[in-house]
């Protein structure tokens, strides 16, 4: 490896580094980077193993898997297309150091820009990932044996920054993080994934870091979701998960495994505040096997537009009691003196912008949902103050999801 190169992936893995190191509100500002255009990959065709820079404006077409060596980094600057062919899927052995901006994101879809199209990043031996304001549309491709491939996957002790991006219509796992890597998941927004199954962000095994202002729309499976291991407890799963926005997650998977907003289990612990959980299969739950002791959790809104729901998964068919799930029965989890939870439709309505109330919106489907929130919403300045005094993704203090 050159000097030069040596340079570019310690600056990539400090700033990464220095992103994640704490657990407080100065992990959610937003940070605009420059990529600096080192070694500029050229418009058009690209396949094999790749190292360098996709370049503003340009359109680049990826017509076989990627793979970015170890010690090599994969980089974009803002305003970048990437089209996807062939199911490919991108292989992160190095660094990926995808960077965009609010007024010029990147964008990464299919050529058919149908759902489970293209491969998503296998980042399971990456040496860090940063991905900031981009789209990322259509992931879940089936592996060779047939199975969805997740959309990010990281299985590796590195630093994992993923702000302000857009990930819709994956078909297993959006987000699927393992084996002690550090992360800031922040301000994305997650729609209509999972086809049968598939958690939005899955977290195990000795991860840690915050999930914080996320919105997650219509999950096959759990939102967020967070474990450890039955049998090997230590490197612990310890996460910051506060002001995200859940909203009917959990029912295409339905009863085989009800989905949940949050889900605590396996000798985990977590810190769950302000966060606005609305007609998801189940709300908040903290199975008996987590480490209950140090899960501390308030501050969360739980609404429902109807009283039930009817479970078609299963045959014959469940008649769901929304109200009693926001804390699943089977689950140690309690309501908390500061929560705020409904009782009837129209009690502690969130009152969104807009919302169609819908419970299972197909995977793929397009949505004009905004999770918002108008002037007189319960959820505001009902916050646990060390996170944020609001509840929910969208605060009025300007640090939450900014789409």
């Amino acid at each position: 490896m050159n000097r030069t190169k040596i340079y570019l992936v310690l600056a990539v893995v400090v700033a990464a580094l220095g992103a994640c190191s704490k657990h407080n509100n100065d992990d959610t500002k937003v940070v605009t980077a420059t990529v600096p255009a080192s070694n500029p990959i050229a418009p058009g065709n690209i396949s094999g193993f790749v190292k360098g820079t996709f370049t503003t404006g340009n359109t680049y077409t990826i017509t076989g898997d990627l793979t970015i060596k170890a010690g090599d980094t994969l980089a974009s600057q803002q305003g970048v297309t990437i089209v996807i062919q062939n199911n490919a899927q991108i292989i992160v052995q190095g660094v990926l150091n995808l960077v965009g901006t609010q007024a010029q994101p990147i964008s990464f879809n299919s050529a058919s820009k149908q759902p489970g199209s293209w491969g998503g990043f296998a980042c399971d031996s990456a040496q860090a990932v940063i991905i900031k304001w981009a789209h990322i549309d259509n992931t879940g491709g089936p592996d060779p044996g047939g199975d969805p491939r997740k959309s990010v996957s990281v299985k590796a002790a590195i630093n994992v920054d993923i702000e302000d991006s857009w990930f819709t219509n994956g078909q297993d796992d959006l987000i699927a993080l393992q084996s002690g890597c550090t992360i800031n998941i922040l301000r994305n927004t997650i729609l209509t994934s999972g086809s049968t199954d598939g958690e939005a962000i899955n977290i195990k095994n000795g991860v840690t870091g915050t999930v914080a202002y996320n919105v997650i729309y219509s999950q096959a499976g759990t939102g967020i979701k967070m474990e450890t291991s039955s049998t090997v407890p230590i490197p612990q799963t310890s996460i910051n998960v506060y002001n995200n926005t859940l909203v009917s997650n959990g029912w295409r998977r339905g009863a085989a495994e009800p989905g949940r907003g949050v889900s605590i289990d396996l000798n985990a612990k977590a810190n769950i505040y302000n966060n606005l959980m609305v007609n998801n299969y189940q709300g908040l739950e903290i199975f008996t096997g987590a480490d209950t002791i140090n899960t501390k959790y308030g501050n969360n809104l739980f609404y429902a537009t109807a009283d039930t729901y009817t479970d078609t998964t299963v045959t014959p068919n469940i008649v769901v009691n929304l109200r009693s799930n926001f804390y699943p029965g089977d689950g140690v989890g309690k309501p908390q003196s500061t929560d705020l939870i409904s009782t009837k439709v129209g009690d502690k309505d969130p009152m969104f912008k807009s919302y169609d109330g819908k419970f299972a919106t197909a995977n793929g489907a397009p949505t004009s949902n905004d999770f918002h929130l108008n002037a007189g919403s319960p959820a505001i300045g009902k916050g646990n103050s060390t996170y944020n005094s609001d509840i929910g993704a969208y605060t009025s203090d300007g640090q939450g999801n900014k789409h």
